[in-house]
């Protein structure tokens, strides 16, 4: 007898259905498994059986072949163990087949029959819902995430006994809820951290403005990542506590961009029973001693790493020299085309990367280099040396490089509150409703930080002393011509915040002072 069910593989953050073709034969035993499955996928047959026996119910003692449609697309993962199951089952008539040309499954069996979350449901969910399928079976810790997308019916269960009830009809479930969306940013959108814990550091403030300024409406009609910021100071100045705080300036994540973190996030197994939809910009902060693998993505069965983690958000590396030279070099090309490609012998998979890069380090290895109070005790050079351990293209891909000195104690004990993250988050947004605007009719551009050098002399043109202020700036600084672009997307954006249409001297100057910790004049 031949039965197919659907299941579905993840590709990158994207789902593909799978057929889960059932055939029992006559001739010959056991269970044989083809379709380029995975050693996790092979070893489902103990899970199946084991389940079968704990459940009441025996595997067929006819020969059964299970071939994962299409053949030539890697199975893997255990979450193939319920649709192979559902269809040895409905092959075996011992489950009505009525309800499976329009239902997708997904799970893991434990011995005992009860089902495992898995990782990738929310993709899952999203191609089912695009390939016309009703309905989705997943454990009840996925129906959580499965349910945010609309237009199929979710049912989270706990058992194989529970999906065999389901089939025949002999019980009644309730399909999970849909989430609201925009219900859900709208409540869940508030952050513990606010700009008004932070005394003093007008200056830096002033810079992370600037870079979330650089980005798009949050309207999901582009990329979230804006420009790029390096801080620079003594330990216990406040780049940490100053980074933390980035990601409440940014717009609140639109429908469309949540949707596609949160994808993200469930590829990667990054989300809990409870959590459905994301409704806070990531902030992803990995230790010094991460891997490129685990910071760039990929790996023996691919997952997405630290920088797709951050898409729509913020990636914080503290302790920036620390960073492997090689870990630290993988950053240029996303930095740059705002994705991953992730290309090995076996496969091939893209993961979005548009973050905004927030990076901290000390000014030389005992950390008071240039400190008001305090005598920097490293010999001659080490200080040419730290700051050798980033690359000079690294460096010129980070658009605004700023000093953080140590707090006064008479500013650390003040009463008055400083200015809180709302009211900084509402110009940040007037901002990038000036950029949506300027890149109405451009297409795949939407912030400054993304455009080109045509761009620049069609939106960003100089009078005659902005472009000699630049002249004499890339000359004493030592900059690059990509260096030079960034200064201008800058002076742009700081134009933008002051509701300037054209850029100005004083932008100029803003923007070149965000340089003034590059290669060529830092430790001099």
């Amino acid at each position: 007898m031949f039965v197919s069910t659907y299941a579905g593989a993840v590709a990158g953050i994207d789902a593909v259905k799978v057929t889960v073709e059932v055939n029992l034969t006559g001739g010959g035993l056991g269970l044989y498994l083809v379709g380029l499955p995975d050693n996790a996928v092979k070893e489902s047959e103990q899970r199946i059986r084991a389940a079968f026996e704990n459940t009441g119910r025996k595997m067929s003692g006819r020969k059964v072949v299970v071939n994962l449609a299409p053949a030539d697309l890697r199975k893997e993962g255990a979450g193939f163990d319920l649709p192979i199951a559902v269809g040895i089952l409905a092959a075996m008539s011992e489950v009505s087949g009525e309800l499976l040309p329009t239902t997708m499954f997904a799970g893991e069996l434990s011995l005992d029959g009860t089902l495992r979350p898995v990782r990738g449901v929310l993709p899952l969910a999203v191609k089912a819902r695009d390939e016309g399928l009703r309905r989705l079976v997943v454990p009840a810790e996925n129906a959580a995430e499965a349910a945010v997308v609309e237009g199929v019916e979710v049912y989270g269960l706990h058992s194989l006994g529970e999906v065999i009830a389901l089939l025949n009809g002999e019980r009644r479930f309730d399909a999970t809820v849909p989430v609201d969306a925009e219900a859900t940013l709208a409540s869940q959108s508030a952050y513990a951290e606010d700009f008004a814990d932070v005394k003093g550091q007008t200056a830096v403030k002033r810079a992370l403005e600037i870079a979330a300024a650089g980005g798009h409406t949050g309207l999901g009609i582009g990329p979230a990542g804006g420009h790029n910021v390096l801080m620079i100071g003594a330990p216990g100045s406040g780049k940490t506590m100053l980074a933390r705080r980035m990601p409440t300036i940014l717009p609140p994540l639109s429908v469309e961009e949540a949707l596609e973190t949160t994808k993200i996030h469930s590829v990667a197994g990054k989300l809990g029973a409870e959590r459905g939809l994301l409704s806070q910009r990531p902030f992803r902060a990995p230790h010094h001693m991460t891997s490129q693998v685990a910071l760039i993505g990929g790996g023996q069965s691919p997952q997405p790493g630290e920088v797709s983690l951050a898409h729509n958000g913020v990636l914080f590396l503290d302790e920036l020299p620390e960073f492997g030279r090689s870990v630290l070099e993988v950053l240029r090309q996303p930095l740059e085309d705002k994705k991953i490609v992730v290309s090995r012998a076996r496969y091939s998979v893209e993961y979005p990367a548009n973050f905004t890069l927030v990076a901290a380090m000390n000014p030389c290895p005992c950390g008071y280099y240039n400190h008001p109070t305090k005598e920097c005790t490293c010999p001659p050079g080490a200080v040419h040396r730290y700051m050798g351990r980033i690359s000079g293209p690294l460096l010129d891909r980070i658009d605004l490089q700023v000093e953080v000195t140590p707090v006064a104690i008479g500013e650390i004990s003040q009463v008055r509150p400083s200015e809180p993250s709302a009211a900084i988050r509402e110009r940040v947004i007037r901002a990038r409703e000036v950029q949506a605007e300027r890149f109405r009719e451009v297409p795949g551009v939407h912030t400054n930080a993304m455009m080109n050098a045509r761009m620049l002399r069609e939106f960003c043109p100089l009078d005659q002393v902005a472009r000699e202020l630049l002249e004499r700036a890339m000359v004493r600084l030592d900059l690059s011509a990509r260096a030079y672009d960034r200064i201008v997307k800058v002076a742009r954006t700081i134009a933008d915040l002051e509701g300037t249409a054209d850029i100005g001297a004083a932008h100029l100057a803003e923007a070149i002072n965000y340089r003034s910790l590059d290669r060529g004049s830092w430790g001099r």
